[in-house]
C-alpha cells in the first residue's frame, strides 16, 4: 500500500482544490455515499502517515445549500446508510473489488471504525491506491483475464473550477477530526525523535518496531527494509543489543530515505530500491528473503543481505 511519501505526494493533489465546492460526484464506492460530498466545498486537506484527510463544508450561494440543510440532509443520510456505529454505508456485503488489495496492516495501522459523521473524510489506500488530479488512471497492461480494462475509480469529485480528482483503491469513512499525532509522521517537522528512539530501545526485532505506525505513522514495509540495509542492521535483532549510535543512524536513514522518496516524487522521478524485491544487494552479495511479524500479528516479506547486516550473537 502506499507510504508516507506516496501519500504527501496525493496531498499536494488536492491542496489546489481546497477552497472549491463540488458540483458533481461519481465513483463505484460501495462503503460510502457519495452524493453525499455534492454541493459541499472542501476546507482543508491534511496528511497523517498513511491516510490523507479531507474536511469539507457546507457551500453558501447558488451552488450549494444552506448549512442547517447540509447538516439535515447529512443526518438523514446517515440514518439510512449506518445502520450501527462504527458501519459505513450500505448495510449489502462489499464486493470483492471494493476490499483493500493488501490485508496485512502494520500494527496501529489497520482502519479503525467511523467515529461518528464529522466532517472529514479519511482515505486509507489499498495496494496501488493513488489519486489523480484532472486525469483517469489508463490501463497500461492487460488484468489477469487479459481484459485492458481502465481501473474503476472508488470516488470523483468535479469541482466548480473545472478541475476534478479521482480516488482509486480507497477506503473512505468520515470522522470528527484526522485522528494521528504529528510528532509519530516521520516526514512532520514535528516528528518526536526522542520518542522514536525509546521505542527502537525495545527487546523485539527492530523490523516489529519500525513498521508500528504509533512512532513510525507512515514508515511502510519498502522504507523498512530500505533504511535497515542503510544503516547495516539485521532485521530480526533486537532493538535492546543495538547502541544508541546505531538508533540513530537508524532514525536518520529513515527520515532522510523518506524525504528523498518524497522529492524524487515530486520531479517526477521513480524509486530505485536497493534491497527491496532484489536478488542482490549493491555489492553483489545474494539477498536473503523471508516473512517476520510479530506474534499472533501481521506478517511482511523482509529482505536484507547476511554479508553487510550480519546477525547479532
Amino acid at each position: 500500500m502506499p507510504e508516507g511519501p506516496s501519500v504527501r505526494k496525493f496531498q499536494l493533489l488536492t491542496s489546489p482544490f481546497v477552497g472549491q465546492v463540488v458540483v458533481k460526484v461519481g465513483g463505484s464506492s460501495q462503503k460510502l455515499n457519495v452524493n453525499d460530498l455534492n454541493a459541499l466545498k472542501l476546507q482543508d486537506s491534511q496528511v497523517h502517515g498513511k491516510n490523507l484527510y479531507l474536511a469539507f463544508v457546507a457551500a453558501e450561494g447558488p451552488l450549494g445549500a444552506t448549512a442547517d440543510e447540509t447538516v439535515l440532509q447529512r443526518e438523514a443520510a446517515c440514518g439510512a446508510h449506518c445502520p450501527a456505529q462504527g458501519q459505513v454505508g450500505a448495510p449489502h456485503p462489499p464486493s470483492q473489488d471494493e476490499e483493500l488489495q493488501e490485508p496485512q496492516h502494520s500494527r496501529s495501522e489497520a482502519p479503525e471504525a467511523a467515529e461518528g459523521r464529522g466532517n472529514w473524510l479519511r482515505i486509507h489506500f489499498g495496494m496501488f491506491g493513488s489519486v489523480r488530479a484532472n486525469e483517469f488512471s489508463r490501463a497500461n497492461k492487460a488484468n489477469k483475464r487479459g481484459d485492458w480494462k481502465d481501473p474503476v475509480p472508488r470516488l470523483v469529485l468535479h469541482f466548480e473550477g473545472g478541475g476534478f480528482l479521482v480516488f482509486y483503491n480507497c477506503r473512505m469513512l468520515w470522522c470528527c477530526s484526522p485522528s494521528a499525532d504529528p510528532a509519530s509522521d516521520i516526514l512532520s517537522v514535528e516528528f518526536h525523535r526522542g520518542r522514536a528512539l525509546r521505542a527502537l530501545c525495545a527487546p523485539e526485532p527492530i523490523c516489529y518496531t519500525l513498521l508500528d505506525q504509533k512512532y513510525f505513522s507512515g514508515l511502510g514495509n519498502i522504507i523498512k527494509n530500505e533504511i535497515l540495509y542503510l544503516a547495516r542492521i539485521h532485521p530480526l535483532t533486537p532493538g535492546s543489543l543495538l547502541a544508541v549510535s546505531d538508533l540513530e543512524r537508524l532514525l536518520d536513514c529513515a527520515v532522510q530515505f523518506s524525504s528523498e522518496w518524497l522529492h524524487n516524487k515530486l520531479r517526477g522521478q521513480g524509486l530505485h530500491p536497493q534491497v527491496y524485491q532484489k536478488e542482490q544487494c549493491p555489492l553483489g552479495h545474494p539477498l536473503m528473503k523471508d516473512t517476520f511479524g510479530p506474534s499472533g500479528g501481521f506478517k511482511r516479506l523482509t529482505w536484507w543481505c547476511p554479508q553487510c547486516q550480519p546477525a547479532v550473537l
